[in-house]
């Protein structure tokens, strides 16, 4: 027993001393990624992976954001286009289930999967002694310091402060650039700000409806799982939920409730609920409300959701499918948060448009160059459950498949920031394709990449090499450009990647229903012609080079070589070729391919190395 007072004081000071210090203990790294969803996941991976330390903060305790934590475990698009870790994750979850097949149970997509197994891959693939997670732990403030970012946490009751010489943004909502003092747009752009002709005239606030997910298990037949009915029910709320009419066609309406819970049949005997006709989707904008205001409308999101199961299990007679209680680790077994279609906008040093997916080639800019991310998702928007939405048939928009601009991902006058998930620099109308999960995950591993490009070379995100970031992309088997005739495991994959994204040879888009494509072609040829236009972009001694409409020969390219690399042989050409694995011997008469042609080029020219602006515009020719 302590007697002294003074003794007594100073030993409650020191202890109150040590106390504050453990609740503010400062942590340092080079990478703090805020947000463990799609996006954040894969952008630590990426990061770590590329021997970066990096620290990722998530409120939940899961990993995984909308394909796990939200529920939306049915992975739409890409399915044609694995690339780099969404190619990993499908291929866990195949090997998980027993292949390809096993996870195709439902018809709204080829990839489904019960939410809890898609977190334990997450984990799984998130192992790197280069990456360090905090779970449930939440970010309360941000601001800018010298050399970086101070982001203070709370975790357990208890605060700490994390400085970051890089930060990104992974939140569900951009919460974070937000209070980074990062511009954004929320809602609908004026066709007169971007040139879509699609968009309003006058812009607006309005944003997609959200969903609140609920995972269903058939517990088999003569069980009665029917939850409680919901306060201020409705069955008319409802009446056409059985309408499984593709959006996409003018068609009746095809009335097939069996059909309808199909769409989202998970392995297991599993139901993800996620449906936009009569179904779960509310419209509520919660974007910039407050923690306790979102939290508020949430409840009525998560009301609305119990409404439709009620109707399920007693109008449509599904009473043995019941809440899951084998998913999520919360007390009622419903999802920890909701499906957000759409975010904050930011500003960034580029904004990816409609005009820009549907015709790449044709703008002034050339963002395809600085592809980081590709989809080929229809431009899906959600607005059956506000009124006041504009009446825009968005899903018929017609664009081939497409990347995202790095360019996109680095705000205007905020050094030190990465942004990812669905807060990128795009218009209200490209963030329907480009908020689809596998979209996100590869946006999510290019922000990672930045990020340990950055951090490796010491500089700022607005400066760094655009060919670097892609080029260690591509060391990860991820696409840069959507060609889905050149897989991963094509030998000649990344020789064909890095042409594609210098322009020089261009591929052929095709909208097609709900898997859009663009094409390579590599086997077939090219005409001289077309060839030195692409080449002219980047080399300027070829004006007294006369191409006709002849298709390119060995004794052509002889020719070409001759301007750009004087020296070179048919033999040498020849050794290049079966380097790569193309089984052809090169003569003066021989036709070319596509793919012979962009290897030679790849190899001997090296036109990917050749600076480019974050608008695609080359930056010095040779």
């Amino acid at each position: 027993m302590i007697t002294n007072p003074k003794i007594f004081l100073f030993l409650l000071a020191f202890f109150c001393f040590t106390q504050a210090a453990a609740q503010s203990k400062t942590i340092q790294t080079d990478v703090l990624i805020i947000g463990g969803g799609a996006s954040g996941t894969t952008a630590a991976i990426q990061a770590s992976r590329m021997g970066v330390k990096t620290l990722l903060v998530e409120e939940t305790e899961w990993l995984g954001g909308m394909l796990t934590s939200a529920g939306v475990s049915a992975i739409d698009g890409d399915n044609n286009l694995p690339s780099g870790l969404w190619a990993e994750f499908r291929q866990k979850l195949r090997d998980y289930y027993g292949g390809a097949a096993a996870v195709e149970t439902g018809w709204v997509s080829n990839t489904l999967f019960e939410p809890s197994v898609g977190n334990k891959i997450l984990k799984q693939l998130a192992v790197n002694n280069n990456l360090t997670i905090w779970y449930k732990t939440v970010w309360q403030s941000v601001k800018k310091i010298d050399g970086g970012w101070q982001v203070a946490v709370k975790k357990a009751g208890k605060t700490s402060l994390i400085n970051a010489r890089l930060l990104i943004d992974a939140t569900e909502l951009g919460d974070v650039m937000a209070a980074a003092g990062v511009k954004y747009d929320v809602g609908m752009d004026s066709r007169y700000t971007t040139g879509e002709a699609m968009a309003p005239e006058k812009a607006n606030d309005i944003v997609q409806d959200m969903t609140f997910v609920i995972t269903l298990k058939d517990y088999g037949k003569g069980a009665d799982k029917t939850i409680k009915k919901p306060a201020n029910y409705n069955p008319d709320e409802f009446k056409c939920s059985c309408d499984v009419s593709d959006p996409s066609v003018t068609a009746p309406a095809d009335n097939n409730c069996y059909q309808m819970l199909q769409y989202g049949r998970l392995p297991n005997n599993k139901y993800m609920i996620n449906w936009p006709k009569c179904g779960n989707d509310i419209y509520l904008n919660l974007i910039e409300k407050t923690p306790e205001e979102r939290e508020v409308l949430l409840k009525e999101a998560k009301l609305h959701a119990l409404k439709f199961i009620y109707y399920i299990q007693t109008a449509l007679g599904y009473k043995n499918l019941g809440i899951a209680d084998d998913e999520y680790p919360t007390a009622d077994h419903l999802p920890m948060l909701p499906y957000h279609r759409e975010a904050r906008r930011m500003n960034g040093l580029v904004k990816l448009t409609l005009n820009d997916i549907a015709k790449p080639y044709d703008q002034k800019t050339a963002l395809y160059r600085t592809g980081i991310a590709v989809g080929d998702y229809p431009v899906d928007h959600h607005h059956l459950k506000n009124p006041s939405a504009p009446a825009i048939d968005f899903v018929r928009i017609k664009v081939p498949a497409y990347n995202i601009p790095l360019g996109a991902l680095i705000p205007q006058q905020v050094d030190g920031l990465i942004v990812a998930e669905k807060s990128i620099s795009v218009t209200n109308i490209v963030n329907g394709t480009s908020r689809l999960q596998p979209v996100v995950l590869t946006i999510g591993q290019a922000a990672g990449a930045l990020a340990a490009v950055c951090i490796k070379n010491n500089i700022q995100p607005a400066q760094a090499n655009i060919r670097d970031v892609q080029q260690a992309l591509l060391d990860s088997k991820a696409y840069l450009m959507p060609f889905i005739d050149v897989k991963p495991e094509d030998p000649n994959f990344e020789a064909l990647q890095r042409i594609g994204a210098t322009g020089i040879l261009k591929g052929t888009g095709l909208p097609y229903k709900w898997a859009n494509q663009t094409w390579f072609y590599p086997e077939l040829n090219i005409n001289e012609y077309d060839l030195v236009t692409g080449l002219k972009m980047y080399y300027t001694n070829l004006d007294d080079l006369f191409p006709s409409g002849n298709l390119v020969t060995g004794a052509f390219m002889v020719k070409l070589f001759a301007k750009l690399k004087p020296g070179t042989t048919l033999l040498q050409m020849n050794r290049i070729l079966a380097g790569a694995a193309i089984n052809q011997e090169l003569t003066g008469q021989t036709v070319l391919s596509r793919r012979m042609v962009a290897v030679l080029i790849d190899t001997l020219l090296k036109p990917f190395d050749i600076p480019i602006g974050f608008d695609g515009i080359v930056k010095t020719t040779h």
